[in-house]
Formats: structure tokens, C-alpha cells, sequence
């Protein structure tokens, strides 16, 4: 079944999620959410598909979480919120973080909210040069969520992590780029063609390792350096068992480029 509000090709062993709802500058229902994460998942088992585009139509990437269906503000159940966070937002990332295949964002504007912490949980980060970053939380009264918090201390530091969280101010995609929070910044007219170009080259590279490196790096950030070292090897150790590991040391040998099945 097609769902025009978030469309899904696979070409080239690319899986390019394009959310659709340029009206409302591509605010999350909760169903298109779960419908990301069902399509992040299933990219991450599916041994066809070797990377992973998450971009959008219209003038915005995704201005956060669409709360006009969200129940009038009242005296919640106890326990009801934190698991609406963790069942929603937080299994949205998590779902980026942990997908086996790398996944690039081509943000085309607007990132705010939960918008921003879904680009920024990808693993390259493609900016157009109209593209803002936003911590929308504060100007509404929340909390950051959508691991928030999680994310940007580690990629920025705490003390840049907090003035973007405590005033919300719109960053734009140059000063994300000089902060580390974009990979590189493009014409907006060449941020789809980067981006395949960045996905093609992912797409044909080691599949295995490109996914034991990701858990590496993004494990490395809660690890001392014993158990750090220790996932190294034991990484490395499950990778010289692919295809891939051993036609990428054959071709060394052979003196010709390697070609690499994503197995």
C-alpha cells in the first residue's frame, strides 16, 4: 500500500525516503513516523539495500512533530507522557542510529524539533544552502526530546548544546557546518544529486564493515577505552568473515579495485 505523505523508491540498492507533506512544512504525524521507522528497519535487514536517503519535498526537511492532532493540554496519567516519548520520538531515532546501513540526511530547509534530531541522528548530514536547524523546544515550553540532548552534546559539546537548546534560535546551514553539525553545505539545486552521488559511492562499498564501523563509532561515545578496544577486535574479527573483507584484502593483492557485494 502507497502512502503519498512519505514516498519510498529503491534503486541501486538505495533506499530514498522522501517526506511528502510540503504544506504543513512536513510536520511528523505519529502514523508516518511509524512508517519511517517500519521503512528504517526494514532497510537495515534487507541485504539488497546499501544506503539509505531520508530527505523531503517543499521548503522544509521537517518542522518537528505535527501536535494539531495532540489532545487539548489537561491533567495527564502519570507515566503517560515519558511513554508516548519513548514508544514515539525516541524510537524514531533509535531506529536512525541503530538501521545497519548508513543513512545520509539531504536537509532542504527547514529542520526544527524532532526535524532536526532526525537529521542529525544520520550518519552524513547534506545541508542545502536554504536549510535552517532549530531547537524548537524552548519556544513552545518543553523539554527536548527525540534524544535531543543525547545527540547534540556529543556531536558539539555541552555548552553549545545548551545555547542552541536555551534560546532556540534558527541556525543556518553554514554555521551548522562550522559547529560540526553538517557534513558539507550545497546549492540547493545539487543537494539531490550529492546526495545519490554520496549514497552510490556508499552503496558500493563494504556493507559489513560500514555497519560494524557505525556501531563502533557510535558506541565509542558511551565506551571506556578497554571495552572500546575490545569491540574493535571482536568487530574486526566478525568483518574477515564477510565476502567482502576478503575480496577487499584479494584485491590489495592483485593490484585491481575491489568489488564489493554488501556481504
Amino acid at each position: 500500500m502507497t502512502d503519498p505523505e512519505i514516498l519510498h523508491t529503491t534503486e541501486n540498492a538505495i533506499s530514498r525516503i522522501t517526506l511528502n507533506r510540503p504544506t504543513t512544512m512536513n510536520a511528523l504525524t505519529p502514523p508516518q513516523r511509524d512508517h519511517l521507522i517500519t521503512l528504517l528497519e526494514d532497510a537495515s535487514a534487507d541485504p539488497d539495500i546499501r544506503a539509505v536517503i531520508v530527505t523531503a519535498t517543499g521548503r522544509a526537511f521537517c518542522a518537528g512533530a505535527d501536535l494539531r492532532g495532540a489532545p487539548p493540554a489537561g491533567q495527564p496519567v502519570p507515566g503517560d507522557i515519558a511513554r508516548t516519548i519513548r514508544r514515539g520520538a525516541q524510537r524514531l531515532i533509535a531506529a536512525v542510529l541503530d538501521c545497519e546501513k548508513p543513512v545520509i540526511a539531504a536537509v532542504n530547509g527547514t529542520a526544527a524539533g524532532i526535524g532536526a534530531h532526525l537529521a542529525l541522528a544520520c550518519d552524513l548530514v547534506l545541508a542545502a544552502e536554504s536549510a535552517r536547524f532549530i531547537e524548537v523546544f524552548v519556544r513552545r515550553g518543553l523539554v527536548p526530546d527525540g534524544g535531543g540532548a543525547y545527540l547534540l552534546t556529543r556531536l558539539i559539546g555541552p555548552q553549545r548544546a545548551k545555547e542552541l537548546m536555551f534560546f532556540g534560535d534558527a541556525l543556518s546551514a553554514s554555521d551548522a557546518r562550522s559547529l560540526g553539525l553538517v557534513n558539507r553545505v550545497v546549492p540547493d539545486a545539487e543537494l539531490a544529486k550529492t546526495a545519490n552521488d554520496w549514497a552510490e559511492r556508499l552503496a558500493a562499498g563494504p556493507t559489513r564493515a560500514l555497519a560494524l564501523t557505525k556501531h563502533l563509532v557510535n558506541a565509542s561515545l558511551d565506551a571506556d577505552r578497554a571495552s572500546a578496544f575490545a569491540a574493535e577486535a571482536t568487530a574486526q574479527e566478525l568483518n574477515m568473515a564477510t565476502h567482502d573483507a576478503n575480496e577487499g584484502v584479494a584485491s590489495f593483492v592483485e593490484r585491481r579495485h575491489p568489488e564489493f557485494k554488501g556481504r
